[in-house]
């Protein structure tokens, strides 16, 4: 095990990306005492609102990424598209913990999806596919349904098609020859989703925030609850999973791997190099949040023991979700409000989040019945 090498305050962190995972990064380390700086190219983005100075400029500046490298004593990111020369920059100058590794894989779904076979850990069949007729092939070994998905960029359900039948091979074959490096994965049926949120310190212990169980509109996390409704044999095989892969990967800081449960199986989906939407809950819900645990971890301080306060659901608020948000907040003594502080407001933009906790989780599922009531 490595010697964690200990930045305490108020020593500079840095931050690549000012958005709301960069936000709340910030304010749990201003918290404790620390420096902020964040490079973002929007003036005045989430991030900059609560830190200590910024440096606008794009995420692969290199001069940017040399000037945020001197001034701070430690640097992290709040998403995965970070530039990997700028990645392997601060690396060599001893500034980044999470190092540039777990960026590479989770920047590309052929690799992430190949890491964890290689793990031995169960994940949907799946076909890489550079060009319409090589996914034209990879369909003939399919069975329906599938998804096609490009290997770089997308979320929140963009940047894919879920195919049905042998009608939507055309669209997935235009789709390729148009996006030419994809992934076509096996449809798995599912029971429900899980993420499994943990810190990982610099020395390899690991600690668990408890299980979420999450459901989505329209491809975007409507909610998560926790604890989730799962058996003992799916939630240990969902931690010795993600230990498997978060040694082979040498994680440092708050990681997130998404997983679908199938009765008492499980297969790995996606995973995040960084704090997770579906972990925000642990803000108000536990006795330490994701992005605290992910502050101690890079600075190299003892990790704390996770512990569940109460039962907690937390629901996305979107832009359309905006005025009966402020509504509730006006009228209303249930859920703990956080706004992102983002310039405009958008249809399906992620605006903010409420969480909901109470004593039981029964209890906690009426609060957020009336609170959709109310929007209703």
């Amino acid at each position: 095990m490595q010697k964690n090498n200990i930045i305490l305050p108020p020593k500079t962190i840095g931050i690549i990306g000012g958005g709301q995972l960069g936000r709340m990064m910030a304010i749990a380390a201003k918290y404790m005492g620390y420096q902020v700086a964040v490079l973002d190219p929007t003036p005045n983005c989430p991030t900059a609102q609560v830190a200590d100075q910024q440096i606008t400029a794009a995420y692969d500046d290199m001069q940017a990424i040399k000037q945020l490298t001197e001034l701070s004593d430690v640097i992290t990111y709040e998403f995965e598209n970070v530039d990997l020369e700028a990645a392997a920059y601060i690396e060599e100058k001893g500034k980044l913990p999470q190092g540039a590794f777990a960026l590479e894989v989770t920047q590309n779904r052929e690799k992430e999806k190949q890491n964890m076979r290689d793990a031995g850990l169960p994940v949907p069949d799946f076909f890489i596919v550079k060009n319409g007729e090589e996914c034209s092939q990879a369909l003939e070994s399919l069975t329906y349904p599938a998804v096609i998905k490009t290997c770089r960029g997308g979320y929140d359900g963009k940047g894919q098609i879920k195919l049905t039948s042998e009608a939507d091979n055309k669209e997935a074959i235009a789709f390729a020859d148009q996006h030419q490096h994809c992934i076509i994965e096996q449809w798995v049926s599912f029971d429900k989703e899980i993420s499994v949120v943990f810190t990982r310190a610099q020395n390899g212990k690991i600690e668990f925030f408890p299980i979420g169980e999450n459901d989505h509109k329209h491809h975007i996390l409507y909610q998560t609850t926790v604890p989730a409704t799962i058996s003992d044999r799916v939630k240990q095989q969902a931690v010795d999973a993600t230990i498997k892969l978060a040694e082979k990967m040498n994680i440092v800081g708050t990681f997130a791997i998404e997983m679908f449960v199938d009765g008492d199986a499980i297969y790995l989906n996606e995973m995040a190099p960084r704090p997770h939407n579906s972990g925000h809950y642990t803000i108000e819900a536990c006795n330490i949040s994701q992005f605290g645990q992910h502050i101690r971890a890079i600075c190299g301080l003892p990790l704390t023991k996770i512990e569940l306060l109460q039962p907690a659901i937390m629901v996305n608020i979107l832009g359309e979700d905006m005025e009966h948000a402020l509504k509730h907040m006006a009228e209303s003594e249930s859920g703990f409000i956080h706004l992102y502080g983002k310039d405009a407001i958008k249809e399906k933009r992620k605006m903010g989040h409420l969480t909901f906790i109470a004593e039981t989780l029964e209890q906690v599922k009426q609060l957020v019945r009336s609170y959709e009531e109310e929007q209703a």
